[in-house]
């Protein structure tokens, strides 16, 4: 029962061309910047947005292949939650969950029973004969949540879920949405620019820029090897582009970089901002990997500061350091402070690109 979705879209200039696969029990999270094709996507395996040419299948039955088919939503066996949830204020929470029941032809008391269970299953039996206007945002999620899922659907489709939530609020939330995951045997396709959203809740992660799929593959192996700076910005690593021969990685934008242990031919090479240090003077002991650099930015991060610098012409150009507020001061870093950056050879982490 494999979810099966080429899809090819022109809307104007944008040009979306993307293949995917979603297995029964898997959630797959489309992660991307904005206006990277994820919620277009979305909207055409919904049926809400015909494809221009490709195919979509569930276990070989055709949802859309122009110009021959095209299965309208509600002939679809899906669940939907949007970003901003979309519950029906003129009917009680009770009421909105049965609705997609009732649209399916169920008796009112059948649909209305099922539709008490889903929310006991949400915690929000209580809220029955409450009007949508007066929950709060995590409340509303878990609703269009109970909706999406009465129905039994064979796919939830979960376009940006916790995006409408405040920070105090998501914790919590995306808790509770992953046990309802894990517990869905049918297929989850997750859109989200959150990065954290899909590594705590998918168990694949699809990267799409602009409308090109440009990595994919568990949280764990993305984590660890991004290919894209768009990726590597997102967990939070320093990658560049080069060539290795033996321990020395001459760098596609100039530069070079010494590593621990030897590589050959094109590599991608990758190390947390952790990895650098920064000294006013230049350090003792000749590190392999020392550069003169540029602070050019300085932001706070939890209870780090990320430093920006430029490391040129020896060096890898931009990097990122993270340091303690106390070596701030110490070094009484300003932009434009001329510094001597180091990176650790054993932190370095290489592959092929």
């Amino acid at each position: 029962m494999t979810l099966y979705a080429d899809i090819q879209v022109r809307r104007g200039a944008f040009d979306l061309a993307l293949e995917l696969q979603v297995e029964p029990g898997e959630v797959v999270a489309l992660l991307g910047p904005n206006g990277a094709g994820k919620t277009t996507a979305l909207r055409a395996i919904a049926g809400l947005l015909p494809v221009g040419t490709g195919r979509i299948t569930l276990d070989g039955d055709v949802w859309d292949e122009p110009p021959r088919v095209f299965r309208t939503p509600d002939r679809r066996p899906i669940g939907v939650v949007f970003q901003d949830y979309l519950l029906f204020d003129h009917l009680s929470c009770l009421e909105n969950v049965a609705f997609g029941l009732r649209a399916r032809g169920v008796d009112k008391q059948t649909a209305r029973t099922e539709a008490l269970r889903w929310l006991e299953t949400v915690g929000l039996a209580s809220y029955a004969r409450t009007r949508p206007r007066s929950l709060s945002g995590g409340q509303a999620q878990r609703i269009a949540l109970a909706r999406a899922l009465a129905t039994d659907p064979e796919l939830l489709l979960l376009d940006e879920p916790l995006a409408a939530l405040d920070a105090s609020t998501t914790l919590h939330v995306r808790a509770e949405l992953d046990q309802h995951l894990r517990r869905f045997p049918g297929r989850t396709l997750l859109v989200t620019h959150d990065p954290l959203d899909a590594m705590v809740l998918a168990d694949r992660l699809v990267i799409v820029e602009n409308g090109r799929i440009v990595q994919q593959g568990r949280p764990t192996d993305i984590a660890r090897r991004p290919h894209t700076d768009y990726v590597a910005q997102l967990v939070g690593l320093n990658l560049y582009r080069g060539m290795a021969s033996g321990t020395t990685v001459t760098l596609t934008d100039g530069g070079t970089i010494t590593l621990a242990e030897p590589a050959d031919g094109p590599v991608h090479v990758a190390f947390p901002p952790t990895a650098i240090s920064l000294y006013v003077d230049a350090p003792s002991g000749s590190p392999r990997n020392t550069w003169p650099a540029t602070v050019t930015g300085i932001e706070q991060h939890a209870h780090t500061v990320r430093i920006r610098l430029t490391a040129t012409p020896t060096g890898p150009g931009t990097l990122l350091a993270d340091i303690t507020p106390a070596a701030v001061a110490d070094l009484h870093l300003t932009p434009g402070q001329p510094l001597h950056a180091t990176l650790k050879a054993t932190e370095i982490h290489t592959y092929p690109s």
